[in-house]
């Protein structure tokens, strides 16, 4: 279901009614049944996915800590393994859908997916649930720190062997099958018939902090399994993050909300503010872009660089406006996420800039990949290498692709660069005219890691570059329409004003007549920006 969806915007009033309606317990029940219709809109058997990984992270979590199961504690992932198996994957939902669409009373055979094959799933789904019992009543025997470090373990392979299944399998065999018709020899085409489940890298790295916080002795695990797999599934930002911390999220989902008129009218504004984003500006830029990437021949370096800096704000607006959208649903709902984006284009350096940038996933990073492999403390060249493998490994984390390996590699360098350069500069200037030209000259480079990331091959990549440098040819071919011009002069306009005031609410200090004005102009945009063509959240496919 998409933010910017009718089925979403009949969805979000249905939820906040029974929300309000509800005490603090049945809330929470009611938020885990629409998180899973949420999520299941898209395909229902992506659930089962979401409910291993709650089980499993559930359990260890308690293994970790505590080193034991109550009855309880053990049959309710089991059995909600096994009922994830029958009703999400071998039932057949859409059996009981009418040729016009609509569901009918009445099911015939076809919902039940008859024959053994087809209930093979929920019987290898049951073997596995056993032998997980059987392996924590033995693990309870052994000494603390090496069940820990078994159930801890036993979590992140789980996580990290399910994301790799379904996201780079593929991208694996491919890869084997190039090097096989290198070394001349011949193979069939190497490809599983696998869908990427929407939002799997957001949801897998969420619940892996879980358990690896909790053998940090940095939180508890929490008892009640219906309150993490709301954590793990809650809708607002479940398919495209922010990614929350269990420390964050869960005291937030544990104890009752207060919902307050600013609260919830700063939810509407952020909503509005998002659905502009995405709406007005990304979806305008869209089409422009695409036409330039996609083009066969006939484009010159003009609009190559005008094609990549739309991109640059397509992707930003894109992925900010859904982050922003996630952030109003919940406010409405008296529950605050973390802040995902902090006006990354006025960056002046790369590490300055991932401070600001899908916040998030860069903490998770630092916190989890590159502390561990020993952060800063051993010396310029093993910050280097740190610094380099982290980006490389969040390159790959955007998708199975070379091309998210060569932009996380030039992440990599720029942090490396940046930062030698920085440790001979004894003093920093704040000038205006030096602060103007660090950062745009900081964004010109920011524009070419887009152009890696944005691009669809290495050829691509290696053209693109030829014409950017031919300076001499430079030409339009095209441009973004006016409306979304407008867009996105307002979104720029917005964003300056709130780095020169350092306030996230500044147009709260403006005359009534000047806010008024403004929240007209975007709702107008909004308007009109409902004529572009629909696109999917970048984000989706990672």
């Amino acid at each position: 279901m998409l933010f910017n969806s009718v089925e979403f915007f009949l969805f979000l009033p249905v939820v906040l009614v029974l929300y309000h309606l509800l005490a603090h317990r049945n809330q929470n029940r009611m938020l885990l049944a629409a998180s899973y219709l949420f999520y299941g809109w898209w395909d229902v058997r992506f659930l089962f996915l979401i409910v291993v990984s709650t089980a499993i992270d559930y359990s260890c979590g308690l293994m970790i800590e505590r080193g034991r199961l109550t009855p309880r504690q053990r049959w309710g992932p089991t059995l909600a393994v096994i009922g994830a198996a029958v009703g999400f994957v071998t039932l057949r939902w859409e059996a009981t859908y009418t040729a016009a669409g609509f569901p009918w009373i009445g099911l015939d055979r076809a919902f039940w997916n008859s024959g053994w094959e087809n209930w093979t799933l929920p019987i290898a789904a049951t073997g596995i649930a056993i032998v997980g019992q059987g392996i924590c009543r033995m693990a309870a025997r052994l000494p603390e720190e090496k069940r820990r470090r078994l159930f801890v373990t036993i979590s992140i392979v789980s996580n990290l062997g399910i994301l790799a299944a379904f996201k780079y399998c593929n991208f694996f065999l491919e890869n084997v099958e190039a090097a096989f018709a290198a070394a001349g020899i011949g193979a069939e085409r190497l490809r599983l018939d696998i869908v990427l489940p929407v939002g799997i890298s957001f949801y897998t790295f969420q619940t892996m902090s879980y358990t690896i916080d909790i053998f940090r002795r940095k939180m508890k695990a929490t008892t009640c399994l219906r309150d993490f797999a709301l954590f793990v599934a809650f809708f607002p930002q479940l398919v495209a993050g922010p990614i929350e911390r269990a420390s964050n999220l869960l005291p937030r989902l544990l104890r009752p909300r207060k919902i307050t008129f600013d609260g919830f009218s700063r939810g509407v504004f952020l909503i509005v503010f998002g659905l502009f984003k995405k709406v007005a500006v990304a979806d305008g830029l869209a089409r422009y872009v695409d036409s330039v990437y996609g083009a066969t021949g006939g484009i010159s370096g003009g609009d190559v660089a005008v094609a990549t800096i739309a991109f640059a704000f397509q992707i930003y607006c894109d992925f900010s406006g859904y982050s922003d959208i996630a952030r109003g649903v919940a406010k409405l709902m008296g529950i605050d996420l973390i802040r995902n984006f902090n006006l990354p284009y006025f960056s002046r350096s790369p590490s300055e800039f991932w401070q600001r940038w899908h916040i998030s996933l860069s903490q998770w990073l630092r916190d989890y990949l590159y502390i561990p492999l020993g952060g800063n403390r051993h010396g310029s060249w093993l910050t280097y290498r740190n610094s380099m493998l982290t980006m490389i490994l969040g390159g790959l984390w955007h998708g199975a692709a070379w091309n998210f390996v060569l932009w996380g590699c030039y992440q990599g360098g720029l942090l490396a660069l940046f930062r030698a350069v920085q440790r001979r500069i004894t003093t920093r200037s704040d000038s205006l005219p030096v602060v103007a030209m660090q950062t745009l000259g900081f964004f010109a480079l920011t524009c070419y890691g887009w152009l890696l990331f944005r691009a669809g091959s290495f050829e691509q990549i290696t053209a693109f570059t030829g014409l950017l440098a031919d300076v001499s040819a430079w030409s339009l071919s095209g441009k973004p329409s006016l409306h979304t011009l407008a867009a996105l002069a307002i979104l720029v306009t917005y964003e300056f004003l709130e780095h020169r005031n350092g306030r996230v609410r500044f147009l709260q200090q403006f005359p009534v007549p000047l806010r008024g004005a403004a929240y007209a102009s975007i709702l107008f945009l909004i308007c009109i920006g409902l004529s572009n063509e629909p696109a999917q959240f970048i984000y989706f496919q990672f």
